[in-house]
């Protein structure tokens, strides 16, 4: 009896978790970001900190136009699929 009341609550433990998976876009723009921060921690002199907040740049208008751009485009196509309610 113990065993199955266990086994039951621990079943709806990992059954009733959400499960948080970061979207493309999102992940995109923290490895971006990730990126930023490391190229700063090496970066002497000022021009090498423009340099790497130009890369940054480039880098999140990169995620935008690529993974973001995806994910808006199935969001839109999912919302044309289902039906409006009135």
């Amino acid at each position: 009896m113990n065993v199955t009341l266990v086994f039951v609550l621990f079943s709806l433990l990992f059954l009733g978790a959400p499960v948080f998976a970061e979207s493309p876009c999102l992940e995109c723009f923290k490895v971006a970001q990730e990126e930023l921060k490391q190229c700063l921690d090496h970066a002497i002199s000022q021009e090498d900190k423009k340099s790497c907040a130009e890369k940054q740049e480039a880098q999140a208008k990169i995620c935008e136009n690529g993974e973001c751009k995806l994910e808006r485009d199935i969001r839109d196509t999912r919302n044309e699929v289902l039906p409006k309610k009135k």
